[in-house]
């Protein structure tokens, strides 16, 4: 990847962190090329230090902005571990949009994807702003609840079944806050949201992987017992860290949560014999301590001595947990075969590959058009690599599980636009 350097106004700042952005129509995966970005500290937002225009895919190059010691992000303390930059976005024949507070950590690449509304009458500034990120802001401690729900009737939207959803519905704060909004959220997008918001990307691998299955089972145990519908709400899960875990709109995201979470979006944490993903609680573990719950700096802290993501969870759930995976992706046009799509192989699942790739090139040109066959020759492989370098993925050129899941995400978000 060529990383473009510049040279912002916060010298004092001696690490770097990379920044890519993406623009999409909202609501969808299609790109809007052209747009014009311009990028600020939070502190000075009228003077921008970096122009970058997005390309046909609608992404910018890679650029390296200043941020503050690694060592703030590996260890408790009082000073903020990240840099925080202000974006203004414009494009022809859209509303403009600023959004600020984007938190950059260094030695670690932040996507920030923007999602632009086509101008219907006046144009209007939208502004979105960004709160501190959890470990660093002062947020309510989580009320405790059983891990495991009691369910007198099987519910109303996913029945007896654990069901990765396409959508949660998050409400921007407390169940009872009447004026806060509700977003509709792809499910992978508010995990890589809520691991973004809650834990820091410098930390080792495992304790990353920890703590993304554990935010995961906690959301699908409130879309399994379907805990707020059920008590009169019209929502999946809160932002408020008092009841759930901290969504924060708009905000970036870092790309190795964003590859980790679509490796293994299915899991969840079991128990024996317990047929909902259990409600794995947590707290930071410094400032609130929470026995028998996840900690996060703890976790961080087992990650340090080598242990393993299942081991790190055991450590704090108990020796009888277990990762387990859900049983049905909603949203997708096909599940994944179990097993690896290369060259050679043929059938109908490589067809729908190739029909697919096929619509996603419609709005991503660098993606060869394909014959739909049925047969994954050279020409595949190469439309299959093509995509996976436009979205981030290893160049491999063959669909396994997350470059499957990825074309369908990319799939269903083109073919979106005409539902709009």
């Amino acid at each position: 990847m060529y990383i473009k350097k510049v040279t912002s106004l916060q010298t004092d700042l001696p690490e770097n962190g990379i920044l890519v952005i993406n623009v999409f129509h909202t609501g969808t995966a299609i790109p809007v090329p052209n747009a014009s970005i311009s990028i600020s500290y939070t502190g000075a937002p009228d003077s921008a230090f970096e122009e970058l225009t997005t390309d046909n895919s609608g992404r910018t190059e890679a650029v390296s902005l200043r941020t503050p010691p690694l060592a703030y992000s590996l260890s408790p303390n009082q000073d903020m571990p990240y840099a925080e930059y202000t974006l203004n976005v414009t494009a022809d024949g859209f509303e403009p949009i600023t959004i600020s507070g984007i938190q950059i950590l260094p030695d670690v690449i932040s996507i920030q994807n923007v999602y632009l509304t086509p101008v219907k009458k006046a144009v209007e500034l939208f502004i979105i702003t960004v709160p501190a990120h959890t470990l660093y802001g002062v947020y309510p401690p989580k009320i405790a609840e059983a891990e495991i729900k009691p369910i007198s009737r099987p519910g109303e939207i996913v029945l007896n079944r654990v069901v990765v959803p396409e959508f949660v519905i998050v409400h921007d704060g407390a169940p009872t806050d009447t004026t806060a909004a509700n977003y509709y959220i792809r499910y992978r997008d508010y995990i890589k949201n809520v691991a973004s918001s809650e834990i820091y990307a410098t930390w080792p691998e495992s304790a990353i992987r920890a703590n993304i299955s554990v935010i995961m089972s906690f959301t699908l145990n409130r879309v399994f017992t379907e805990w707020y519908r059920n008590k009169g709400y019209d929502f999946t899960i809160t932002s408020s860290t008092a009841f759930d875990q901290k969504f924060m709109y708009g905000r970036n995201i870092y790309e190795n949560i964003s590859s980790i979470v679509d490796e293994i979006f299915d899991v969840y944490i079991s128990r024996p014999n317990v047929k909902q993903p259990i409600l794995t609680q947590y707290c930071d573990g410094e400032r609130v301590t929470c026995p028998q719950w996840l900690s996060q700096w703890g976790s961080k802290a087992l990650g340090d001595q080598n242990y393993s993501p299942i081991d790190i969870v055991r450590y704090y759930y108990g020796g009888d947990v277990y990762f387990n995976q859900a049983e049905e992706i909603s949203g997708v046009p096909s599940s994944w075969p179990g097993y690896a799509l290369s060259r050679g192989s043929r059938g109908e699942k490589v067809r729908q590959i190739q029909e697919q790739l096929n619509r996603i090139s419609d709005n991503y040109p660098l993606i060869p058009k394909l014959a739909v066959d049925g047969i994954y020759g050279p020409r595949t492989e190469e439309s299959v690599r093509t995509f996976q370098s436009v979205f981030g993925l290893p160049e491999t050129g063959v669909v396994d599980f997350t470059t499957w899941y990825k074309i369908s995400e990319i799939y269903v978000g083109v073919t979106r636009m005409a539902e709009l």
